[in-house]
């Protein structure tokens, strides 16, 4: 059962990822990242460290597919940054949460996006694609860490309700 749990909240998370991608790609990367985030934190927060990662993983492929990620060559670099930020977000936020330690849960939240900052501008910036840098670094610097925080943000708010909701028994 528990199996099954998790393969349906992780499909839920991926498919409203989805939904997001294609609703919002006309929006921009802010209101667009900011949801996706939002997306990547609620799976990991109520589907675990696995659901996160792999609706993480899956989510630039998806962007890629709608014409809103970047070219292909990259898309493994964002779902690296991604993972980062879904691992943080289960295990740092994830307990915080549900100790009910606002503070030290938001810290978190900033320190996961963070990490996904950091890792999107080492592999991509400095790793991958330093021969395009203004074109990278315009959208894997400060925006992806800015987008991070919001999505982020609006988890903590979410996810407390969200879990209740999902742990009532009919």
């Amino acid at each position: 059962m528990k199996k099954t749990v998790w393969i349906a909240r992780t499909a839920v998370c991926l498919a409203l990822l989805i939904a997001i991608q294609f609703l919002t790609k006309s929006l921009g990367q802010l209101v667009t990242g900011s949801c996706v985030n939002l997306v990547l934190a609620i799976a990991a927060l109520i589907g675990g460290v696995w659901s996160g990662v792999t609706v993480a993983v899956i989510s630039p492929f998806c962007a890629y597919l709608l014409g809103i990620g970047p070219a292909f060559p990259l898309v493994p670099c964002v779902s690296l940054g991604n993972a980062v930020y879904a691992v943080l977000f289960a295990l740092l936020v994830g307990g915080f949460l549900q100790k009910k330690e606002l503070p030290a849960a938001y810290g978190s939240m900033v320190l996961a996006a963070a990490a996904k900052f950091a890792a999107l501008y080492l592999v991509l910036v400095r790793l991958v694609a330093p021969a395009v840098i203004s074109t990278v670094t315009a959208a894997f610097t400060w925006p992806q860490l800015l987008t991070a925080v919001i999505g982020g943000v609006l988890a903590c708010l979410i996810a407390p309700v969200l879990c209740r909701a999902l742990e009532k028994k009919n």
